[in-house]
C-alpha cells in the first residue's frame, strides 16, 4: 500500500514537472505563424523582390551603453570619436541611434552616482569634432546613469537638454522617409522622473499617461512599411500598466535596447522575439566591449549584425536573410523564393577585393559589387525551397584581413527554430513582478516558520536524536522565548512594510525607500529592484541569522557556553558557522558604509534594515550567549535527560 502511494506521488510530480517544463517552452517559444490582416496582405506582396539592383536598401547604426566617463577607461572617449569619425565614414548609415547611458554619472570609487558636466562636455565636443550630425541623422535617448540623482527635467542637472544631439525627453516618434517608403523610428523613454541615486534606477517605469501616448505613436506608425521601436531599458525591466509595452510594440518589426551589458561577459547575445513576432534585440555595450549593431532593411527583409569596433571587413547578409530572425507577421518573407539575387553588405576602410559565398558547403561564386557596399550574386532560390539550409559569406579586404558570416535560412514558413531558454527568459520575463512574488513568499516562509513552532506543541526527546530532530527543537526553542521571537518576527515585518532608511535620494531631496517602492520628490517610484535587495537581505542575512540564533540556542541547551563549546564540540564545524555568520555581518556593515557613500550621512543614521540592524544582531548574539540558564532550565534538563538515558 505503502509502495503504491510512493509510485502515485512519484508519478503525480513527474506530471507536474512535464507540465511546468511544457508551459516554459511554450511561452518561451517563437510565436506561430499568425493569420493575414490587411497589413499582412500588403506586406506578403512579392515583387518588388530582391535582385541586382540597388535599390529599396536602407541600413542604420545602433550603439548603447557608451558610459564616456571622467575617472574609467581612458581610451573610452578616444574610441568613441574614432568610431564617429572613422567607422561611421565607412559604414554611411542613414541613421545612428545611441540607445542611453552616453555617460557613465559615477564617483571615482564607484560607489556614489551624480550628473558629471566634464563627461556630457567630452561627449558633445566628440559629435562637434567628428562632425557625425553632418553625416547622418544621430538620434541619442537616454538610459538611466543619464537621470541619476536630478529631481526633475527641469533640473540644471539634467544635462541631456544641453549636451545631447537630441536634447528633448520623453518618448517620440521619428520617420525616415525613403524613395521606397517612410520607417517609423519609436523611442521607449521609461528613464525615472524624478531619477534618484543609484541602484534604485535601474527599471525603467511607464505611466498611463505616457503608454496612451505610445499607443498614438504606434497607431501612426502602421502606415509606414516598418515600424522599429527603440529604447534603453529591455521590456523585461520596464514597470507599465496593462496592457504592457510589449502589447503595444507587438505592430513593430523589433524592438532595440541595451541596458543589460552581456551580463558581464554571461550572455554575449540576448536575442528573443515576442509572441507577437515583434524581435527583441539586447545590444551589448561600448563601454567595455565596444559593441555595435547595423541594422539594413532590403526590400522590407530585416537583417542586422552585432559587430565588434575595429573588426573589419563587416559583412551582413541581407538575402537570405535568417530564418531565426524571421516573423511572418511583419516580414514579406515570399520575396525571398521571387528573389534573383543573393545580397551582401560588405563594409571595410580598404577596398574589397572578394566575397565568396557558400550554400551549404558548396561555393557558389564571388559576389560582384553593383554600388557602394552592396554586392550581389545570382541564384536559384527555388533549389533551396524545402528545409533548412546555411549560407556562409567570406569577405577579403586589401588589406589582407578575412572576415566570415553565415546563418540558417529557409523558404517554408511552417518550419520552426528557437531563440535560448536563457536570452528569451532573461528578456521575455516581467522581473519585477517575479522579484515581488519571490520577496513575498520568502518573509512570509520565515513568518510562518516563527508563528507555526511558537504555537506548536513540542515533542518530547527520544535517545539519541538526529538532525532533523535538533533543527526542530531548536526553532521550538527560538520561537518560545520571547526575546527572540519578537525581535525576528517585527524584523520580517518590517522587512515588508517599515522604510529601510530615509535618506538624499536625490542631493537636496530627502526621501524614503521601501521594498514596496520609493518616495522622493514628491513622488513614489514603484518597486522593482527594492524586490530583489529584499530577497537578498532575507537570502544571506535574515533567515542566516535566524539559523545562526537557532543553534546558539541549541549549544547553550545542551549545557555549553560560548567558550566551552569551542572546545567540546567539533571545532571545525563551530569556527565555519561562527566564521559564515561574521562575514554576512561584515557584508551587512559595508552596506552600511555603501548607504552612507551613497545617499549621505542621514541615510546611514536613518536606516533600520542597515545600521540598526547591525547593533540588533550584535544584541541578540550575544544574549544568546550571555542569558541566564534559568531561561532555558526546562530545555536543559530534557536534553540532559535524553543525553543520558
Amino acid at each position: 500500500m505503502v509502495v503504491g502511494r510512493r509510485r502515485m506521488l512519484k508519478l503525480a510530480v513527474g506530471l507536474l514537472t512535464a507540465a511546468a517544463v511544457a508551459l516554459l517552452l511554450d511561452w518561451y517559444a517563437p510565436p506561430g505563424t499568425p493569420p493575414p490582416g490587411g497589413q499582412g496582405l500588403r506586406r506578403r506582396a512579392p515583387q518588388p523582390a530582391p535582385g541586382a539592383e540597388a535599390a529599396n536598401l536602407l541600413w542604420v547604426v545602433q550603439v548603447s551603453d557608451i558610459h564616456i566617463s571622467r575617472f574609467q577607461d581612458p581610451k573610452r572617449a578616444p574610441d568613441f570619436e574614432k568610431f564617429c569619425s572613422e567607422a561611421i565614414d565607412v559604414i554611411q548609415p542613414a541613421l545612428v541611434l545611441a540607445t542611453g547611458d552616453l555617460t557613465d554619472a559615477k564617483t571615482r570609487d564607484k560607489l556614489g552616482s551624480e550628473q558629471v558636466e566634464v563627461e556630457w562636455k567630452t561627449y558633445q565636443s566628440i559629435l562637434k569634432r567628428s562632425r557625425v550630425m553632418e553625416k547622418t541623422k544621430w538620434i541619442d535617448i537616454k538610459g538611466n546613469h543619464d537621470s541619476f540623482n536630478i529631481p526633475h527635467l527641469d533640473s540644471i542637472r539634467n544635462y541631456y537638454r544641453k549636451y545631447s544631439a537630441w536634447r528633448k525627453d520623453g518618448s517620440f516618434h521619428y520617420i525616415h522617409t525613403t524613395s521606397f517608403g517612410n520607417y517609423s523610428f519609436i523611442c521607449v523613454d521609461a528613464t525615472l522622473s524624478p531619477g534618484p541615486k543609484r541602484p534604485y534606477n535601474f527599471f525603467g517605469i511607464l505611466n498611463m499617461n505616457q503608454m496612451k501616448e505610445l499607443s498614438l505613436m504606434a497607431s501612426e506608425s502602421l502606415h509606414s512599411n516598418h515600424t522599429v521601436w527603440f529604447g534603453h531599458f529591455p521590456t523585461s525591466t520596464i514597470i507599465s500598466p496593462a496592457p504592457g509595452i510589449r502589447s503595444l510594440m507587438s505592430s513593430a518589426t523589433a524592438y532595440l535596447c541595451g541596458h543589460l551589458h552581456t551580463m558581464g561577459g554571461l550572455m554575449p547575445v540576448l536575442h528573443s522575439q515576442h509572441r507577437g513576432g515583434t524581435l527583441e534585440l539586447e545590444l551589448g555595450d561600448w563601454k567595455d566591449n565596444r559593441r555595435y549593431r547595423i541594422l539594413a532593411f532590403d526590400h522590407d527583409l530585416l537583417s542586422f549584425a552585432d559587430l565588434n569596433f575595429e573588426e573589419w571587413p563587416v559583412v551582413l547578409i541581407t538575402n537570405p536573410k535568417s530564418f531565426l530572425y524571421s516573423s511572418s507577421t511583419h516580414e514579406p518573407l515570399v520575396k525571398i523564393l521571387y528573389s534573383t539575387h543573393i545580397r551582401i553588405l560588405a563594409f571595410s576602410p580598404s577596398v574589397i577585393i572578394s566575397i565568396e559565398v557558400y550554400i551549404d558547403g558548396v561555393h557558389l561564386g564571388n559576389a560582384r559589387q553593383v554600388s557602394g557596399p552592396l554586392y550581389v550574386l545570382k541564384w536559384s532560390p527555388q533549389n533551396y525551397s524545402e528545409g533548412f539550409h546555411h549560407i556562409d559569406v567570406t569577405v577579403q579586404d586589401a588589406s589582407g584581413r578575412i572576415s566570415t558570416r553565415g546563418h540558417i535560412f529557409a523558404m517554408e514558413e511552417n518550419l520552426s527554430l528557437r531563440f535560448g531558454f536563457w536570452p528569451s527568459l532573461i528578456l521575455l520575463t516581467d522581473h519585477y513582478v517575479l522579484a515581488r512574488v519571490l520577496f513575498g513568499l520568502i518573509v512570509l516562509i520565515q513568518i510562518a516558520l516563527l508563528v507555526i513552532f511558537r504555537y506548536l506543541q513540542k515533542p518530547a526527546l527520544k535517545e539519541k536524536p538526529g538532525l532533523l530532530t535538533l533543527t526542530s527543537y531548536s526553532l521550538h526553542v527560538f520561537s518560545k522565548t520571547n526575546t527572540f521571537y519578537y525581535s525576528i518576527l517585527v524584523l520580517n515585518l518590517y522587512t515588508i512594510l517599515g522604510p529601510w532608511f530615509v535618506g538624499e535620494l536625490i542631493d537636496g531631496h530627502v526621501g524614503a525607500c521601501f521594498s514596496f517602492g520609493v518616495f522622493v520628490g514628491g513622488s513614489f517610484l514603484q518597486g522593482s529592484l527594492t524586490f530583489v535587495v529584499g530577497i537578498l537581505q532575507m537570502l544571506f542575512f535574515n533567515l542566516p541569522l535566524m539559523a545562526y540564533l537557532c543553534w546558539c540556542l541549541l549549544l547553550r541547551c545542551q549545557g555549553h557556553s560560548f567558550l566551552s563549546h569551542i572546545r567540546h564540540v567539533r571545532r571545525p564545524m563551530a569556527v565555519l558557522i561562527h566564521l559564515a555568520m561574521a562575514l554576512l555581518l561584515t557584508w551587512q556593515v559595508y552596506s552600511c558604509y555603501f548607504l552612507q557613500r551613497t545617499y549621505g550621512t542621514l541615510a546611514f543614521f536613518l536606516s533600520p534594515m542597515r545600521t540598526w540592524l547591525v547593533v540588533l544582531t550584535s544584541a541578540l548574539i550575544y544574549k544568546t550567549w550571555t542569558m541566564k540558564s534559568s531561561e532555558l532550565r526546562t530545555y536543559i534538563v530534557e536534553i540532559k535527560n535524553c543525553q543520558s538515558s
